[in-house]
């Protein structure tokens, strides 16, 4: 599986790891001699240490998933975190134009810096560039919007890499099994993350030789999970493996599994619910793992925030300054690691 493994060394910040820490680096001159290259950035204790009072507006959508109620908690928690930074909360909204109002509301209050998970990128690209024009930086969460100007940085999770891990996983659990059944349960087929995931599963299926040979899709919620996983069970009765994109879903496709008392494939899960890490945990059914896609992102939004209204950067980076765009890891939890994630999963 190199070839997808490769594929994703991409020019990324992950989350679990941005370098090894350093101060400085050696490298070698035309004349071979070694020279020291002297870190710009601000340190770790600077970092930390109180600075300029800083006001952070965060606006979301409404918190209508388990996944989205912990992106709200966890940019309030980090605010929190900070003695000098003042986070005011819009109120959550999957109307575009009252997202679009809050954001302008922000502007004209003439906050330090805007964080925000928009409800549609595209439909807030414009009043995100209007705020970045009034010199107030926005960092955008999840939901990447439609031009490079609207934002001074991106924090994304990995959906690509989701699909990358999860089919990584099953191709590692059915090493020798050319003729495994694999399934698989999306998300909402329009969405590009549920396409980013499905993408990167059936190329990392690929690369071990195996294929998805059923797929239903669903719209992330638990009835619609369990909708969808009973006319994927009763259309096929064997399967080998089975990827769900969403443990909130997830809760909807155990109970049918349950329900026609079906046990002879293994489930992977998707985001990274406390729901399917306690049962990883007690390995009492056919979930044994779950990928990651990191209910932290807001959070992390809101501490980039504040590095950027500071003039800050990420003390771990040689580079002065804070990257443009910041693609979270992946990775995948089984019985073995719960324990190092569990304390980062949401509820459902």
């Amino acid at each position: 599986m190199r070839s997808i493994r490769n594929a994703r060394m991409r020019t990324i910040i992950t989350g679990t790891a941005l370098l090894a820490a350093v101060g400085l680096l050696t490298g070698c001159t035309s004349s071979g001699e070694t020279e020291d290259v002297v870190d710009q950035g601000t340190s770790s204790e600077e970092n930390a240490s109180t600075g300029d009072n800083v006001v952070i507006g965060f606006s979301g959508p409404a918190a209508d998933h388990g996944w989205l109620g912990a992106i709200n908690s966890g940019a309030q928690a980090a605010a929190a975190s900070f003695p000098d930074v003042e986070l005011k909360v819009a109120e959550g909204t999957n109307d575009a134009n009252a997202q679009i109002a809050a954001v302008e509301t922000f502007i004209n209050e003439g906050v330090d810096a805007i964080v925000l998970l928009p409800t549609d990128g595209a439909a807030l690209t414009e009043v995100a560039i209007k705020a970045m024009d009034a010199g107030i930086p926005v960092i955008n969460v999840d939901r990447e919007f439609s031009s490079p100007f609207a934002a001074r940085t991106t924090v994304l999770g990995d959906n690509y890499g989701m699909g990358v891990s999860a089919g990584t996983y099953i191709c590692e659990q059915l090493d020798g099994q050319d003729d495994a059944v694999v399934a698989e349960i999306a998300g909402i087929d329009s969405l590009p993350l549920t396409q980013d995931r499905s993408q990167g599963f059936a190329d990392a299926l690929a690369d071990c030789g195996l294929e998805v040979g059923a797929r239903v899709a669903a719209d992330f919620t638990v009835a619609g999970g369990e909708a969808a996983a009973s006319q994927l069970l009763a259309a096929n009765p064997k399967i080998d493996a089975l990827w769900n994109h969403d443990d909130d879903q997830g809760v909807g496709v155990l109970a049918a599994i349950n329900s026609a008392g079906r046990d002879e494939f293994f489930m992977v899960g998707g985001a990274g619910s406390k729901n399917a890490m306690e049962a990883i945990e007690a390995d009492d059914s056919v979930l044994k793992a779950t990928v990651i896609y990191p209910s932290t992102q807001a959070a992390d939004g809101v501490a980039l925030a504040r590095l950027i209204a500071q003039g800050k950067t990420m003390s771990d980076l040689i580079t002065p300054s804070v990257p443009n765009r910041i693609v979270l890891d992946a990775p995948v939890v089984t019985k073995d690691n719960v324990s190092e994630y569990i304390d980062l999963a949401f509820e459902s």
